[in-house]
This record gives structure tokens, C-alpha cells and sequence, in this order.
């Protein structure tokens, strides 16, 4: 271990076992912050483990912790959680390889973890101080003192606790999951009088304990934004997946007073993606995680306020304001709205799907269920994209992975190519679930063969559901017009013949992502005809608040 000359400052420490690379970043650190921090560099997490003691016994402060994740003896996540116990107010970070990405967001819930960063860092001002900056500034704000967390208590196979679990961990709020059966969650549900009796129990970083919350409720007592500051603003943005997000970070960027608002967490069906390896400028892929944690501090850098847990029910005009109202009845209004709700997972017809549900079954990729299913056997339902990643990263760990497909794929090729290619993944093609069978969790599937009609009864403890999506769009019935499927109709699409529909108002027609009302756009998957693409969620997202701008220019 070495570490910089100098007066006893606030500390950065540094551990990796590869020389070189430990001395690499003890050099881009210093480099930076040497002015205001004394950098600690360590090869092995036993002798960082002892030099954090050290400074504890000397009065010491650490403000960030950097690790290395595949180390001897002691790898990252395993270091992070012994120096949690000894600086548990230290931002900490994790250095990953690509291989390594899925660990790193297991680590999210094991230690805490503050941010992984990807090997290599370079350049470091783009991809290792813009990190560190917010790190520190976050450690500067706060007093320091133990860092309490969120827990939850609940029963493995309630489909409650499940939906907790996953709203917490998409929204990025650090919790501790504690089985009801665990020595610590029977202690927990006794302090709080419950006693396994209601579950799930959440327990807040400021003591409180949520019996069954809604996640509305939840979402205000873990800090998350649920109420806007204001009544009127320029633009507001109806759903945060890729395109919504995408509009923010342009609207708030360019001047404009931008809300949005978001019924569950960010990131949308993108944000559940194990892997996004088709979007420009990640040719070693991203994950849906790490990709809408970017594009949601960057909106939130430029001013854009996000609402969580809030249900919108409508869309009222109001002369030239649009009101959006809530499930509430409490309401915001704007000069212009972008709707990018995107789509739901179709629900699987099919006997006792329903009441499994959180309970072995499964819609989209569930991450905060994989590492259960190691040593298991995982059947995926679907064919498309995202049937495709969820195989995949699922087969890093489940003894054996079998996509159900009506017919036959549909995803893109270097999903198929990569589904060939792994030997634990198998493919049944004109398969389909005629049931699901299980008293508490799920424990069979009905298999029936749409060519033959054979069916059969297999073992099966997890099923994840992809089998198309549709868009929630219900709520404008009346005020927006929609395709039969529900996707929302924009500029030349609204008539047959391309002319504005007969309630047109104003002298020139609908701009190309623009609805039947003037003001009120559309981008992404919501969108009839769209592409149904991340790289092209976002482009329209941009382009919408392009034509906003255009749209308020001329009001």
C-alpha cells in the first residue's frame, strides 16, 4: 500500500491487484483531486481492509471507495461489504469488465453500491470524474454519520414482495431484502408488530415501517419526487421509458420548464433489458439499468423535474393550456405535452397464470429474480428482442434455459446467433402454455404442441412472459385518436388521404409527430407505426421537443 505525502485530508481509496492498473487510477485520481483529497492505493482487499481500520483508529474520513471486482482471495463486491462496516458513509464504486456487468448490478443491492464503472475508464474526463464529482459532492452533503437503508421483509413467493423488490431496485433506492423466514426479517417483523401477519414490511432509512405499501406511498417515504413544484409548465412528458426520457433531457436543456411524469419507475420495457447491444455508441452493449440511470441524471442536470408512482387518467383542453390529470384528481397543465407511454407486456391466457403471477411467473425480465434462478430450470415465453436477452443473460446462471416460441423467432439476428450459440439455451418452436400449475408458487407448466396438439407436463419454477406488448393509451379515449390497436395516430397517419382530420383548428396541418390536438405530440413505442427501437425512442423523443419549440413559436 502507498499512499500520498502530504497533511491528513479526506481520503479516496483505491484497491486493485493488478499493479499497473492499481497505479493507473491512483495517478488519474491524484491527478484531479489531489489538491483536496489524499488518494490511499492498495493491491489486495486484505491490505486496503487494514488500512481503512487504520484510519479509523487515527480519526480518518473516507469519502470514496473504488474497487476492483475480480481480485484473489477477495473479490470487489466481498471487500465493499467488510469496508461498509467500517466507513458505511463512503460512496462506493466498483470497477467492471463487460463480463462482469451483471455482478456489478447484483453488488447494487449486496453493498450499496453508489455507481460501477466499466474497464477502461479513458478518458477520465468523460468516464471516471463526472463519477466521482457527483459521488463526492453527494458525500459532502451529508453528515457521515452510519448510512441507514431501506429493508424489506417478505415471503419468497409473494407476488407483493416481488413487485417491491423490482419497483426499488428499477428506481435505483438501495434496500435489503430479508426473507420472513430469516432469524433477521422474524427479528424485524417483531419490532415492528407484525410478525409475519401482513407482508410485505418496508422499513425506511428514518425508522418507518410500511405494512403492504402502495407505490405511491413507498415512493415519497424513499425520496423519490411524487408531486410536481408548480401547476403550469412549458412541456409535460407522460411515461419514462427511452423516448420520454429522451425528451426530457432535450426539453430541460433547451430553456424549457419540463416535468415528467412517470406511473412506475424510468427506463421503461428498455430499462428491464439484461442487455441493449444494437444501440449506437455501445458496441459492448449497455445494460437497460445502466443506460436509464444516465439519461435520468442527465435530465435531472439540466433541470427537468421526474415524478414517481403517479397514475395519469386524462388529458383535458383548456383553450391553450393541456391539463394532464391524475388518478387522484389533482392535475397539471402546460403549454404542450409528449406522450410517451409506450406498452405493456400482453398478459398469457392461460389457467392459474394469473394467481402465479410474482410467484414463479413473470412479465418482462424480472432482474432482481436471476440469481435465484441459478441451478434452475427458466422457461422464456416470447420470440422477439427481448425474449432473446433475457435467454441469454439468464443462461449465465439457470441450469437450463427454454424459449417457447408460437412459431418460430423473430428477433433480431445476432440474438438468434447468440441464443444458437449458448448450449444451455433451447428452443421449441409452435410450443405454446396451455397452464400453470402450483398451490403457493408455480411448479408446472402444460406444454401443447400447435402442430400436433400433443401436450405435456413439465417441472418449472420459473416462466418469464414476453409475448408482445400494447400500448397504454386507454385513458385518451375521446381526446386522442388512436389506430384499432390502441397506438396513437400522428400527423400524415391521422386521415387515409393525409389531410388534417375535420376538427383541425389551425391553418396548417399536424406536424409529423403530432396529434389530432395541437400541442400534443407523440414518440416512441406509443406511436402508431413506430419502429419500436430504443436509438429510435430517443430520436423521436429529441424530435418532439423540436416541434414543441416550433409549436410554441407560433402560438
Amino acid at each position: 500500500m502507498d499512499q500520498a505525502a502530504g497533511p491528513a485530508r479526506t481520503v479516496i481509496l483505491t484497491v486493485d491487484d493488478d499493479p499497473g492498473v492499481s497505479r493507473a487510477v491512483a495517478r488519474d485520481l491524484r491527478r484531479h483531486y489531489g489538491g483536496s483529497y489524499r488518494v490511499v492505493r492498495a493491491e489486495s482487499g486484505e491490505s486496503a481492509l487494514a488500512a481503512l481500520r487504520e484510519l479509523k483508529l487515527r480519526g480518518g474520513t473516507v469519502a470514496v471507495i473504488v474497487a476492483d471486482y475480480r481480485m484473489p482471495k477477495m473479490n470487489g463486491i466481498e471487500f465493499l461489504e467488510q469496508a461498509l462496516d467500517i466507513y458505511p458513509g463512503a460512496r462506493r464504486v466498483l470497477l467492471t469488465a463487460y463480463a462482469d456487468t451483471d455482478a456489478a448490478i447484483d453488488a447494487i443491492n449486496v453493498v450499496d453500491l453508489d455507481h460501477y464503472l466499466l474497464k477502461p475508464w479513458e478518458p477520465p474526463e468523460e468516464k471516471l470524474y463526472p463519477v466521482l464529482d457527483d459521488l463526492l459532492r453527494a458525500w459532502r452533503a451529508t453528515d457521515h454519520r452510519p448510512v441507514a437503508v431501506t429493508k424489506v421483509v417478505g415471503h419468497r413467493w409473494s407476488a407483493r414482495s416481488s413487485a417491491v423488490r423490482e419497483f426499488l431496485a428499477r428506481n435505483q433506492v438501495p434496500y435489503r431484502w430479508y426473507s420472513s423466514d430469516d432469524p433477521e426479517g422474524r427479528r424485524l417483523l417483531c419490532a415492528a408488530g407484525q410478525e409475519g401477519l401482513r407482508l410485505p414490511l418496508v422499513i425506511t432509512p428514518d425508522g418507518t415501517a410500511l405494512i403492504e405499501p402502495e407505490d405511491r406511498e413507498l415512493a415519497a417515504r424513499v425520496g423519490l419526487a411524487t408531486t410536481p413544484t408548480t401547476q403550469f409548465y412549458d412541456l409535460v412528458i407522460i411515461g419514462g421509458g427511452p423516448a420520454g426520457l429522451g425528451a426530457a433531457v432535450y426539453g430541460a436543456s433547451e430553456g424549457l420548464r419540463t416535468v415528467l411524469v412517470e406511473r412506475s419507475a424510468t427506463g421503461g420495457q428498455a430499462g428491464q433489458s439484461s442487455r441493449i447491444e444494437n444501440y449506437l455508441g455501445f458496441p459492448d452493449g449497455v445494460s437497460g439499468a445502466q443506460l436509464t440511470d444516465r439519461a435520468r441524471r442527465q435530465a435531472a442536470k439540466f433541470g427537468a423535474e421526474i415524478l414517481t408512482a403517479r397514475e395519469v387518467s386524462g388529458l383535458e383542453i383548456n383553450g391553450a393550456s393541456r391539463v394532464v390529470r391524475f388518478s387522484d384528481g389533482s392535475a397539471v397543465a402546460a403549454h404542450s405535452v409528449i406522450l410517451a407511454t409506450g406498452v405493456s407486456y400482453r398478459q398469457l391466457d392461460a389457467p392459474h397464470v394469473t394467481e402465479l403471477t410474482g410467484c414463479g411467473v413473470f412479465y418482462g425480465s424480472a432482474l432482481t429474480e436471476a440469481a435465484a434462478c441459478q441451478g434452475h430450470d427458466v422457461y422464456i415465453v416470447g420470440g422477439a428482442n427481448s425474449a432473446g436477452q433475457a435467454a441469454i443473460y439468464l443462461a449465465r446462471s439457470a441450469k437450463s434455459v427454454t424459449i417457447l416460441v408460437r412459431e418460430s423467432l423473430s428477433m433480431s439476428h445476432y440474438l438468434v446467433q447468440q441464443v444458437e450459440e449458448t448450449a444451455t439455451i433451447a428452443v421449441r418452436t409452435h410450443t405454446v402454455v396451455d397452464a400453470a400449475h402450483g398451490s403457493r408458487q408455480l411448479e408446472q407448466i402444460t406444454l401443447r404442441d400447435t402442430a400436433t396438439g400433443h401436450t405435456e407436463l413439465v417441472d418449472a419454477q420459473w416462466m418469464f412472459v414476453f409475448i408482445g406488448a400494447a400500448p397504454l393509451t386507454d385513458w385518451l379515449e375521446g381526446t386522442v385518436l388512436r389506430d384499432s390497436r390502441g397506438f396513437i395516430l400522428t400527423g400524415p397517419d391521422l386521415t387515409a388521404d393525409g389531410r388534417p382530420p375535420a376538427d383541425w383548428e389551425l391553418d396548417r396541418p399536424p406536424y409529423h409527430l403530432e396529434t389530432n390536438v395541437p400541442g400534443v405530440f407523440v414518440a416512441g413505442d406509443a406511436r402508431a407505426e413506430s419502429a419500436k427501437r430504443v436509438a429510435s425512442a430517443v430520436g423521436e423523443g429529441a424530435m418532439a421537443v423540436m416541434l414543441v419549440h416550433r409549436y410554441l413559436e407560433q402560438s
